[in-house]
């Protein structure tokens, strides 16, 4: 049956578009262990069953981080699970990976990296529009009286939501 346009007071109604891309995996402890600079969006290139494994959310990004090495950024220790079904390929779970950036946002990141104390750490794979995209940060180490102070901020604002929240509950 051929897609039909359906005319409701005037207007074609259609499929909404998603605003925000389908998260697959997320780096919570690099959001904790590190305070981000700038994000950048990067491709990655992979084989059809880590795809596969990827849309099943069979990653895992812990203690993964990228490097530039000869104007290219590769991905180090992002482990993808075997894909169930392969058949055809064994591929190494935690294998270096190539990111897929332009080289104008390559040479901002070595510009960005190359400061003391900065480390370029994926922040979360996801989909977007079919293809399989990876969220880089330029991050500097937090201390552990910076955790504390971002924790006991947290708190105090969660405790003013909590506040306004029960203050005008109508």
């Amino acid at each position: 049956m051929p897609f039909v346009n359906l005319m409701i007071f005037g207007n074609i109604k259609t499929m909404k578009k998603k605003k925000y891309p389908d998260t697959i995996a997320t780096n919570r402890k690099a959001l904790h262990d590190y305070e981000i600079s700038e994000k950048f969006e990067a491709g990655i290139i992979l084989e059809g069953p880590e795809v596969k494994s990827l849309r099943i959310k069979q990653v895992s990004l812990e203690q993964s981080f990228a490097r530039i090495e000869d104007g290219e950024i590769y991905l180090y220790g992002m482990r993808i699970a075997p894909y169930v079904y392969n058949t055809a390929i064994e591929i190494d779970p935690v294998k270096t990976r190539k990111l897929l950036l332009k080289k104008k946002e390559i040479k901002k990141i070595e510009n960005l990296v190359s400061k003391k104390g900065m480390a370029l750490i994926p922040i979360s794979v996801y989909l977007k529009k079919g293809w399989i995209k990876l969220q880089l940060a330029v991050c500097k180490g937090r201390k552990i009286h910076d955790k504390h102070e971002k924790i006991k901020k947290q708190e105090a604002d969660r405790e003013l939501r909590r506040e306004f929240k029960e203050k005008y509950k109508g």
